[in-house]
Parts: C-alpha cells; structure tokens; sequence
C-alpha cells in the first residue's frame, strides 16, 4: 500500500486488521491477499485493497464518524471503516450480499447498520453523514447523496462511463460543494434511480 502512494497509517492499520480472505469465496482464498478485485455473487466484485484503501484515504475518516457507504457487496470495505472506528451505515441493493455482508460482519465482530435497498437516494433517516463512499462506479453524482453530507464531510465516488471512472471527493461547504478529482479505476455500474 505504501509503495502504490498510501500515506495513512490509520488506513494501512485497519486494511492489515480485517482478514480479507473472510469476504470472498473460500475457492479464491490463495488469492486472497492479491492487490487485485476478485469476483464475488451477483455478478460484483471486491475491490482491490489499494482501491479500498484509497477511498478510505480520501474519506478522512475519524473514530466516531457517521459513514454511509453504497454498495455493501461482500461486507470489506465495511469491515474496514469499523476497523477504524466509523459509525457504519451500509446499503445494499442484493439481497443474497446484503444477508451474507451483515452475517460476515457480525462474525467479525464489528457493528454497522444495514439497508437493502437503491443506494443512489442515501439514506436519509441517519444523514447527515460525515463521509459518504460509493463503491461501484456512477454516470453522475447523486444529488441525494450530496445533500446528505453533513458541513465539512467529504463524498468519494467514481464518476465516469461503465468502463472507466475518475474519483471524485466532493466536500460540503454551506450550500457549495468543492469537487477535486483523483486518477481513474474501473468499478462494476451503480445501479439505481440516479445510477444506470
């Protein structure tokens, strides 16, 4: 992680705290601990840790924070906000990932709070949200989601077409939204009413 640009040791703490090889399928397991994305039900994936790690990076965040993340999947990058001490609220719009991810976590000993549902409208009985991450890859930014972002919390999103995305971390400030963007990766679609 260090040698591909994380400088967050809080971030390369918790990614070497939750046992990866838990949220993917036990065929896969030699590869486990590979830098790459692995294929999980449902026609998803896991990310690859450095993308995990680099969302996480950018989210900034701190113990006690309230996280939304879109897109539960197999639970990891779930695991890995717990691990650092966020207040998780996690949706998920596949039932079979939304009852195995909550079912991996508590086995893991973390706490988060679960939705099945379309993750492009947020969750607004708990917003706002300190951090908000998307975890598969938008055409556009939720408006949503932005409006859920608590004064100062930050919103990382891959935004692009289904086959490549640039990061974006979108920062609230009063009524404006700052919008840096970072290099590109490849997500599966984010599916939903402000998704494909």
């Amino acid at each position: 992680m260090r040698e591909k640009g994380i400088q967050s040791e809080r971030v390369i703490k918790a990614i070497e705290a939750v046992p990866r090889h838990l949220f993917i399928d036990s065929a896969l397991s030699d590869r486990a601990y590979e830098d790459s994305a692995l294929p999980i039900d449902m026609g998803q994936t896991i990310s690859q840790p450095f993308t995990v790690a680099r969302q996480t990076e950018l989210m900034d965040v701190y113990p006690g924070e309230k996280v939304l993340e879109i897109g539960t999947g197999s639970g990891y990058q779930c695991a890995i906000l717990c691990a650092m001490g966020a207040q998780v609220f996690t949706i998920e719009r596949h039932k079979l990932l939304y009852e195995r991810a909550r079912e991996i976590i508590a086995e893991s000993g973390f706490r988060a709070m679960f939705k099945l549902g379309d993750g492009t409208q947020g969750w607004t009985a708990y917003a706002p949200y300190d951090a908000i991450v998307v975890t598969a890859g938008a055409p556009v930014i939720p408006e949503a989601l932005k409006e859920q972002l608590a004064e100062g919390g930050r919103l990382v999103i891959p935004v692009g077409d289904e086959h490549k995305q640039a990061m974006y971390r979108v920062i609230r400030q009063g009524d404006e939204f700052l919008e840096e963007i970072y290099n590109d990766f490849k997500f599966v679609p984010l599916i939903g009413k402000d998704g494909w």
